[in-house]
């Protein structure tokens, strides 16, 4: 039951070639190409000192924990309001992507109530909102609300009470705003202005770029998103903006990796000035990333002087002489739409592939087993035979649940190494690594199984019922996974 080693590997030579081709020629190709800066953005003024000068946030305040209705459900959230004579301004803290619970805001809320403003801050609904479905109207619903309970205060000022929304959070400030003109301001902290695919896409090319990442860990991820479907992946974000006819503060950190600032930035003066709203502010701060800190660490300089003083200086801070200033933004490349996957790579596809696998992988031990418990022999040949091809297969199951957990854990790696790289890329380059070698280890594994049974048939072999349902099951389910993953160029060169 040998084959020679010179046909088996001229087998696996050309069927790894040919693998290598669907990685190639199939769609969808995803090439960003560079972005073309606007010459605004490559000569920005500095930002007036009147915007970062020092502020006394050393004010005693108050704390109270409070509960609002939102009809399918609670929101529980704290109020911090400054203990001194009169009404203050407010805000309401509206989260970003992920469960969005109020401790995150604390260090922020408690220095602005120190300063002079208001602030809510509140847990994200669990209702209605999970990985897949995000409905922002009803998160801008939430947001109206807490803010009708915290304008009900008598130590507010009802003509100073906005929002500040932070990433995706950024997207449902500017519903609300549209919605209600009890939103006097709105924040915008790291606000993408594009549809979240293409921001998330954008992000994760920056991601691998810093993290050294191989190019083909791109086209996997981009192979992987273009499969999804999700409800808000593809949301418009500038309906709402054109809409917005208060003041609007945008703040950028050049070193925020999550979203494409420049492109941003164009989005949200287009939409306001489609919109007719020549009150805004956009300050880039030098260093700071996603969550306006410097690497995840204390916030960057000026990032709360800056909110301090334009809030409390409204409405003379709505429409300052640069509307844009601050340290240099640099964005590699245009933030590029994710073409959608055709439908033989579609999730739903994609997930008949896996089960089919794992059917095929079973099917042989499965029928073996009802036969037995029917009473009926297996009818079990190839006592020389079988063994060994048993052996293979088996070695081949694991491959294949090796191979797809190696791809979950390295895309958690690059998740998990989104906001802080250091050090990651050793640990992103050996998972690409090990993906690769039990791809083709895999393909060595069919080919070699294959040959085996060939042989084996050669010499005289007849097969069982339960021997042949192990044959056909798992060197076909082997060969779906085959080409699932040179779909997902794990054969393509270089690697």
């Amino acid at each position: 039951m040998r084959a020679g080693r010179g046909v088996v590997s001229v087998a696996a030579g050309v069927v790894l070639l040919a693998l290598a081709t669907v990685g190639y020629t199939l769609p969808p190709p995803f090439d960003p190409p560079p972005l073309n800066v606007d010459p605004i953005f490559q000569n920005l003024p500095a930002q007036p000192a009147a915007e970062t000068r020092p502020v006394s946030a050393n004010g005693r305040f108050s704390v109270e924990d409070i509960t609002v209705d939102a009809g399918d459900t609670t929101l529980d959230a704290t109020i911090r309001a400054p203990l001194s004579p009169g009404r203050h301004p407010a805000l309401v803290f509206v989260q970003g992507a992920g469960p969005g619970v109020r401790d995150e805001f604390t260090d922020q809320a408690e220095w602005l109530a120190g300063a002079g403003i208001v602030t809510l801050v509140y847990d994200k609904r669990t209702v209605r909102y999970d990985f897949r479905n995000r409905d922002f109207e009803l998160l801008a619903e939430d947001a109206l609300r807490l803010l009708a309970r915290l304008r009900l205060r008598a130590d507010v000022d009802p003509a100073r009470t906005g929002l500040w929304g932070v990433s995706e959070g950024s997207w449902v400030a500017p519903i609300a705003a549209a919605r209600s003109r009890d939103v006097g301001f709105t924040v915008l902290v790291s606000a993408p202005n594009v549809s979240p695919l293409r921001q998330v896409t954008w992000a994760l090319g920056e991601q691998l770029d810093r993290l050294h990442a191989p190019a083909g860990t791109r086209e996997l991820l981009v192979r992987a998103m273009s499969a999804v479907h999700m409800n808000f992946l593809r949301h418009d974000g500038m309906p709402a903006l054109r809409r917005v006819r208060a003041p609007v503060l945008a703040l950028y950190g050049t070193s925020d990796p999550s979203i494409p600032f420049v492109e941003s930035s164009k989005a949200l003066t287009g939409a306001l000035a489609e919109g007719g709203n020549p009150d805004y502010t956009i300050r880039y701060l030098k260093g700071a990333d996603h969550g306006m800190r410097l690497h995840g660490g204390p916030f960057a300089p000026g990032y709360l002087e800056t909110l301090a003083n334009w809030v409390t200086g409204l409405p003379g801070t709505a429409r300052p002489a640069a509307h844009i200033a601050g340290a240099t933004p640099v964005q590699r490349y245009e933030a590029s739409e994710v073409p959608a996957a055709p439908w033989y790579a579609g999730g739903a596809v994609l997930g008949m592939t896996l089960c089919l696998t794992a059917v095929g992988y079973v099917v042989g031990p499965v029928t073996e087993m009802v036969l037995r418990l029917r009473g009926r022999p297996s009818g079990e040949t190839g006592a020389r035979v079988w063994p060994p091809v048993r052996r293979r297969f088996r070695r081949m199951a694991w491959t294949g649940a090796g191979l797809l957990v190696s791809v979950v854990a390295l895309i958690t790696l690059l998740v998990l190494f989104s906001v802080n790289q250091a050090g990651a890329w050793p640990a992103v380059l050996a998972g690409w690594l090990v993906i690769r070698m039990l791809a083709v280890l895999m393909l060595l594994q069919e080919v070699t199984a294959g040959a085996a049974v060939v042989s084996g048939l050669r010499e005289g072999w007849r097969p069982s019922r339960p021997q042949w349902a192990a044959i056909i099951g798992v060197l076909g389910g082997t060969g779906l996974l085959l080409v699932a993953a040179a779909y997902y160029d794990l054969f393509s060169f270089p690697w």
